[in-house]
């Protein structure tokens, strides 16, 4: 992984994919091993810069990569994308229609769950294995 300000693509940069809060309250590190890293640039270039092109307004990462201190901070489960650079959370002022747009698109994507209380929209895309194209509302 480059700078944490190294832009990946047009829209999104590292640090944007690795930032935490929580990392940062507890004084921990959140930064991705090589695979994470690989598994960041697939979900950014094949799902996430070309849904916001889509979508056409700001989207705002909430959470990407979480090291497992960080998931388990969070509350994350133990198994959970976000571990292996393969989930992000996002928050527009639209993710109903953020999910619509992801819906119509025809991209690729493991799950897309929708937090309506949380107002976030998490997104997932598998690098290797079966991607699902699951939405679930909560």
């Amino acid at each position: 992984m480059k700078n944490a300000e190294t832009k990946i693509t047009t829209f999104f940069t590292w640090q944007e994919m690795t930032i935490s809060e929580t990392a940062e309250k507890n004084g921990l590190q959140n930064i991705p091993d090589k695979k994470a890293v690989e598994a960041l640039f697939f979900l950014v270039t094949r799902l996430l810069q070309p849904l916001r092109e889509l979508y056409k307004k700001p989207v705002r990462v909430t959470s990407g990569y979480r090291s497992p201190e960080v998931n388990r901070l969070v509350g994350g489960v133990p198994d959970s994308q976000h571990l292996k650079g393969e989930a992000v959370d996002r928050r527009t002022e639209d993710n109903e229609r953020l999910l619509r747009v992801l819906q119509e698109s025809g991209l690729t994507f493991d799950q897309a769950i929708l937090y309506r209380q949380r107002n976030i929209l998490h997104l997932s895309l598998k690098r290797e294995g079966t991607n699902r194209k699951m939405v679930l509302i909560r």
